[in-house]
C-alpha cells in the first residue's frame, strides 16, 4: 500500500476523535457556565466527580476481570497448539484470522466493554449517593428489625455491586471458555463430546465457582428483599414468603457454599465428577427448595384459608403504605351528612359563601387570551392557576392568575433574528378575583393590561423565563446603544417599546471562545456572525421553571404544575418538589403517572419529567425561580425527612432552611396538588386499616369521573371554604365514591396554608348513605325541568351556542354538602374569537336546586330569601278547555320573544368583524334580565295555578319554594 494512503486513515480516525472530543467539551463546558450562572456549580462538580469515578471504577474493575481472565486463558494455552486432540481444522481458521490481530482485537474489545461496563456504573449516582451519606429512618421493618435506611440507601447499593459481578463473572466465563477453544484449550468433538485441557478446567471450575459463590451472597441478600415481594394479597413479604422462601434462600445460600467449594475442588482434582455433582445439586435444589416448596406452601396452607393466614401482612403492608405516603395522620370524622338543617341556620351559614371561587381555571385560558393577550405573540397556558391576593379591605381571596409569556413570532416574521434577538420575554401578570365577574360574564381583572395596571402593585413585569419561553434567546448590550429586543406594544409611529435587558440572568457570551462553544452546541453559525452579539450579551437557556429546577435538583420529584406569584416586586414561579423512592419496606408501590392523572393534567403544556414508580412521597422543597433573571431558589419544607437529610449531605449547602422563606412568599405557598392526588388514590383503599376488611375489599372507594367532561378522574380544587367545626381556609379538596356505585362516600380537605404538617381531613359517610356524589348531583342538575328549559335558552336556536359547565365545587354545610356549579356559555362555532363568560350558577343542597344569575341568588333559592323557580312537579289531569290566552301567557310569551332578541343581539355582535364587545355586553345583561323574568314567571303561574283537590282552599307557602331534584339517590 503507498505510503500516503496509509497516513491517510489514522489521521482520518485522529481527526474524528478530536472533533467527537470537542463537541464532548463544548457540551461539559457549557453545562459549566450555566451552572455557574445559577451559582449551583457545587451540584455539576459533585455529579461530574461522582459520575466520573464511577465511570472509572465501572469500567477498570470490569475491564481488569473480563480482560484478566482473557490473558490467562491465553497464557494457559497448550504448548503443542490446537491440533493436539486431533483435527481442529474449525478452531484454527479462526485461530489464524484472529492471532494476527490478537493485540488490537483485544484492545477495541476491552475500550468497548470498558465503556459499556462504565456507562452503566457512572448511571448507577443517585444509588452511589445515598449509600454514601445514608441517614437512619429511626425506625424498623416488621420483620427483620432493621432501620429502614438499610433497605432504602444500602440494599439497592449491595444489589447493584452483585449485579456487576455476576456480569463480569459470566462474561468472563465466555471470554475464557472462547480463548480456550481457539487456543485448543478445549474441543467439542463427535464422537468423544468435549475433550479440555487439565487448565482450562480448573479455570472455569475456579469462575464457576466464583459465580456460585456470588449466588449464595445473592441468596442472602434475597432474603432481605422479600420486604418487596408481590407474590402475596399486598406488596411485602406474605406468609408463603415468610415460611417457606425466608428459610429457602437459607438453605440455598449453605448449599450454594457447597456448590462453590466442590467447584473449586475440581481444582485440586481434575477430571472428576465434582464440578457436575456441584452444578447438579445447585440447579435441583433451586427448583426444588425455592422453587417447589412455596408453591406447594400456597397451594396448600395459604390458598385454603388465605384472609387468616395473609392477616399479619396485610396488616404491615397497611401501616408501612400509611406512612409511606404521610396518609397515616389524616383525621377521619364520622359525618352523617343530613340537610335537616333549620332554615335559619343555613341561611346564617349561607351569608358567607357568595365570597367563594366560581371562575373556573381549567376553562378561562380563552377569555384571557381573548380580553388580555394586547398582541397575538403573546400567550398564555391553557391551564391558569389559583392563588391568594388581597382585596381591597385587606383580606386574601381566592384569585386566579396567569402570566403573560412570549410565544413565537408571527410566521411572516420567523427569522433567526426575531425568534432569539427580538421576541425574547412575556410581559406581566393577569389577575381576577375567583368570584366576580362584570355584566357580560367576563372576570373582574384586578391585574391588567400593559404596563401592567392593578392591586399588584409595581413589580418586575418582564418574564424571560417562563412555561413558553423559547429555546434560547439573545439579551444585552452596552448602555447607550439602541434596543434590540421587542418589550411590548404602544401606540406612536413605532407601534412598539424596545428593551435593553440588563439583569444578570442568562451566560455571558461576550468572548469568541464561549461564541463558539455554543455555535457548536446549537449547531448554529449566527452565534459567531451577528454583529448584534457583543461584550454585554448573554445567552438564556433552559428557562423553563420545571426544567432549571430538575438541573440543579436532579434527586428531586417536581410537581407538573409550577404557578406564578408576585412577591418581593418580582414575578416568582413556585414549584414543589418531592422527595420519592421505591424502596420503602411493605409499601405498596405505584405509577407515580397513573396517581397524578386527572381530566386537569391534559390540559397542562409543561415538558414532563419521568414519572417513576413510588412507595414513598414527601413534599420535602419548595422551590423558586425568578422569572426576570432565573434565579433558582431550594427551600428546607420537610426538615424531618431522611431521604432529604441523604442529599442534603451529598449536596450540601444547596437548600436553604425553612427560616430563609420570606413572610411575603410564605403566603403565596400550598399544598401540593400532585402530592394530594397521589394521597387520595392511596385512601382509596387504605383509608381501610384493618386487615379483614381491607382481604375482603368491600368498603374500598375510588375518585369520580368529572362530571363535565367524563373523561377522567374529577380533580381537586383549590377554594376557601370551612370544614364543621372550623374556620374558613383556602384549602384544597376531594371527593370519593363507592366502587362500583356513584353515591357519596366521603369529602377530603387539607388546610393548603398549614404548612409541612398541614393533617388530611376526613369526613367519612354511612356506607347506607343516599347522598348524591358528584356525577349524580351532575345528573340531578341537567334532569330538572326548569334548569334544563333555561340551558335551552342559553343554547339559543339551533344550539348555535354551546353550555359548558366549570368545576363542580363540593362543600361541607349545615350538617350535609352543598354543591355549586358554574355555568359558561360560548359560541358553538370554533372561531379563534370565541371564549366562554359566566352566565349562571347552579347550587344543589339535598333535594334543592337553586340556579341563579349569581351564586347569591341561587343560594337563596335554595335556603330562602327572593322567588324561587318552578318546582319540578307533575302536572295534574285537567279536562279538555279551549285554548284561551290569558295576559299571564301573553307576558310569558313577550318574555321568551326578549330572551330570544337579547341572544341573537350577542350573536350579531360576536360575529361581527372585529366583534363588538360593548354590545355583545349589553345583550348578555338583557339576556339575563329576560331570563330571571321568565323565571319569576314561571314561578308565579305554578303557584297561582291549584292543582284539582278534595279540598276547597289552598294555602300558599310560607316560604319560596326552590327547584326540587328530578332524581336523586344511588
Amino acid at each position: 500500500m503507498p505510503r500516503r494512503p496509509r497516513l491517510l486513515i489514522p489521521v482520518a480516525i485522529t481527526l474524528v476523535v478530536l472533533v467527537v472530543a470537542l463537541f464532548i467539551f463544548a457540551g461539559i463546558y457549557t453545562d459549566y457556565l450555566w451552572f455557574d450562572s445559577v451559582d449551583f456549580t457545587a451540584v455539576f462538580s459533585t455529579m461530574l466527580l461522582t459520575q466520573i469515578l464511577l465511570f472509572l471504577a465501572g469500567a477498570v474493575l470490569m475491564v481488569g476481570i473480563v480482560g484478566g481472565n482473557m490473558a490467562l486463558a491465553h497464557r494457559m494455552r497448550p504448548m503443542f497448539g490446537p491440533g493436539m486432540f486431533g483435527n481442529a481444522q474449525g478452531a484454527d481458521r479462526y485461530r489464524l484470522a484472529v492471532d494476527p490481530h490478537r493485540k488490537l482485537v483485544f484492545l477495541i474489545g476491552m475500550a468497548i466493554l470498558g465503556l459499556f461496563a462504565g456507562s452503566s456504573t457512572a448511571g448507577q449516582w443517585r444509588t452511589w449517593l445515598l449509600f454514601q451519606n445514608a441517614t437512619p429512618f429511626g425506625q424498623t421493618d416488621a420483620q427483620f428489625g432493621w432501620d429502614l435506611s438499610f433497605f432504602m440507601f444500602t440494599f439497592p447499593f449491595l444489589r447493584m455491586v452483585l449485579n456487576f459481578l455476576f456480569t463480569a463473572i459470566i462474561l468472563s466465563i465466555i471470554a475464557a471458555a472462547l480463548v480456550h477453544y481457539l487456543y485448543g484449550g478445549f474441543r467439542i468433538q463427535t464422537p468423544g463430546g468435549v475433550q479440555a485441557s487439565r487448565a482450562a478446567r480448573s479455570h472455569l471450575s475456579v469462575l464457576l465457582g466464583v459465580f456460585v459463590l456470588l449466588k449464595a451472597g445473592a441468596y442472602w441478600l434475597d432474603r432481605y428483599g422479600l420486604v418487596f415481594s408481590d407474590r402475596g394479597k399486598v406488596f411485602g413479604a406474605s406468609f408463603t414468603d415468610i415460611n417457606a422462601v425466608l428459610p429457602a434462600k437459607g438453605i440455598l445460600a449453605i448449599i450454594s457454599l457447597i456448590c462453590a467449594a466442590l467447584f473449586f475442588a475440581g481444582v485440586v482434582r481434575p477430571g472428576g465428577m465434582l464440578p457436575g455433582v456441584a452444578l447438579g445439586l445447585l440447579v435441583l435444589s433451586a427448583v426444588l427448595i425455592g422453587g417447589v416448596y412455596p408453591a406447594l406452601v400456597e397451594q396448600f396452607q395459604v390458598k385454603p384459608n388465605q384472609q387468616a393466614k395473609e392477616q399479619e401482612y396485610i396488616a404491615r403492608n397497611i401501616d408501612a403504605t400509611r406512612k409511606a405516603y404521610g396518609v397515616d395522620t389524616a383525621v377521619v370524622t364520622q359525618y352523617s351528612a343530613k340537610t335537616d338543617a333549620s332554615e335559619a341556620v343555613l341561611q346564617s351559614e349561607s351569608a358567607a359563601i357568595p365570597g367563594m371561587r366560581l371562575l373556573d381555571p381549567s376553562l378561562l385560558s380563552p377569555t384571557y387570551q381573548q380580553k388580555q393577550q394586547i398582541r397575538g405573540y403573546y400567550q398564555f397556558p391553557e391551564q391558569l392557576d389559583i392563588d391568594r391576593y388581597p382585596s381591597s379591605d385587606g383580606k386574601l381571596r381566592d384569585t386566579v392568575v396567569a402570566v403573560r409569556e412570549m410565544g413565537l413570532p408571527p410566521n411572516e416574521q420567523r427569522n433567526w433574528i426575531n425568534d432569539h434577538l427580538v421576541y425574547t420575554h412575556g410581559f406581566g401578570v393577569v389577575a381576577a378575583p375567583g368570584n366576580a365577574v362584570d355584566a357580560s360574564g367576563v372576570p373582574n381583572f384586578s391585574e391588567k393590561d400593559i404596563p401592567p395596571t392593578g392591586t399588584l402593585g409595581k413589580y418586575e413585569p418582564r418574564v424571560y423565563f417562563g412555561e413558553s419561553s423559547p429555546e434560547y434567546s439573545i439579551v444585552g448590550g452596552p448602555a447607550g446603544t439602541s434596543p434590540v429586543e421587542l418589550d411590548y406594544p404602544e401606540q406612536g409611529s413605532s407601534g412598539q417599546k424596545n428593551n435593553t435587558y440588563t439583569g444578570r440572568g442568562g451566560v455571558s457570551i461576550g468572548g469568541v471562545f464561549t461564541r463558539f462553544l455554543y455555535a457548536l452546541k446549537y449547531g448554529e453559525t449566527n452565534l459567531l456572525l451577528n454583529s448584534n452579539i457583543n461584550e454585554n450579551s448573554r445567552i438564556m437557556y433552559i428557562r423553563k421553571p420545571i426544567e432549571r429546577i430538575q438541573q440543579v435538583a436532579p434527586f428531586l420529584t417536581l410537581d407538573r404544575d409550577p404557578y406564578p406569584a408576585v412577591v418581593g416586586g418580582r414575578i416568582v414561579w413556585i414549584v414543589d418538589a418531592y422527595t420519592t423512592s421505591d424502596a420503602y419496606p411493605y409499601s405498596e408501590p405505584k405509577s407515580l403517572e397513573e396517581l397524578t392523572t386527572d381530566v386537569s393534567t391534559s390540559r397542562l403544556a409543561v415538558p414532563q419529567v419521568p414519572r417513576d414508580i413510588v412507595n414513598y412521597m414527601r413534599n420535602s422543597v419548595k422551590a423558586t425561580v425568578d422569572a426576570y433573571d432565573g434565579t433558582v431558589t431550594l427551600y428546607e419544607w420537610d426538615p424531618n425527612d431522611p431521604v432529604l437529610k441523604t442529599w442534603q449531605k451529598a449536596f450540601g449547602g444547596i437548600i436553604k432552611p425553612t427560616s430563609a422563606i420570606s413572610a411575603e412568599l410564605r403566603n403565596h405557598l400550598r399544598y401540593p396538588a400532585d402530592l394530594f392526588k397521589a394521597q387520595r388514590e392511596i385512601l382509596t383503599q387504605y383509608h381501610v386499616t384493618n386487615a379483614n376488611a381491607f382481604f375482603s375489599g368491600q368498603d374500598f372507594w375510588k375518585v369520580p369521573e368529572d362530571p363535565a367532561t367524563k373523561k377522567s378522574k374529577q380533580p381537586p380544587y383549590y377554594v376557601t371554604m370551612k370544614m364543621p367545626g372550623s374556620t374558613e381556609r383556602f384549602s384544597l379538596t376531594t371527593t370519593f365514591v363507592p366502587n362500583g356505585r356513584q353515591n357519596m362516600a366521603a369529602f377530603m380537605a387539607v388546610d393548603a396554608t398549614a404548612g409541612a404538617d398541614a393533617k388530611l381531613q376526613i369526613l367519612q359517610l354511612p356506607s347506607n348513605t343516599a347522598i348524591q356524589g358528584p356525577p349524580q348531583a351532575q345528573n340531578t342538575f341537567l334532569s330538572n325541568t326548569t334548569v334544563s328549559q333555561q340551558l335551552n335558552l342559553l343554547r339559543g336556536t339551533g344550539g348555535a351556542t354551546e353550555v359548558l359547565y366549570g368545576n363542580l365545587l363540593t362543600l361541607p354545610f349545615g350538617g350535609g354538602l352543598l354543591y355549586v356549579e358554574p355555568v359558561y356559555v360560548q359560541p358553538k362555532e370554533e372561531t379563534s374569537g370565541r371564549f366562554p363568560t359566566l352566565q349562571k350558577v347552579l347550587v344543589l343542597y339535598g333535594e334543592k336546586v337553586g340556579f341563579g344569575n349569581n351564586l347569591d341568588e341561587a343560594l337563596k333559592q335554595v335556603f330562602g330569601g327572593t322567588t324561587a323557580p318552578t318546582t319540578n312537579q307533575p302536572e295534574a289531569e285537567t279536562p279538555n278547555q279551549p285554548e284561551t290566552t290569558t295576559p299571564e301567557t301573553a307576558t310569558l310569551a313577550q318574555t321568551v320573544d326578549k330572551a330570544q332578541k337579547a341572544y341573537d343581539d350577542a350573536q350579531k355582535a360576536l360575529s361581527a368583524n372585529p366583534p363588538d364587545w360593548a354590545a355583545y355586553g349589553a345583550a348578555q345583561t338583557a339576556l339575563k334580565a329576560a331570563l330571571a323574568e321568565l323565571a319569576a314567571l314561571q314561578s308565579g303561574s305554578a303557584s297561582s295555578s291549584a292543582s284539582p283537590s278534595p279540598s276547597p282552599t289552598a294555602s300558599p307557602s310560607a316560604s319560596p319554594s326552590p327547584v326540587t331534584a328530578a332524581t336523586a339517590g344511588p
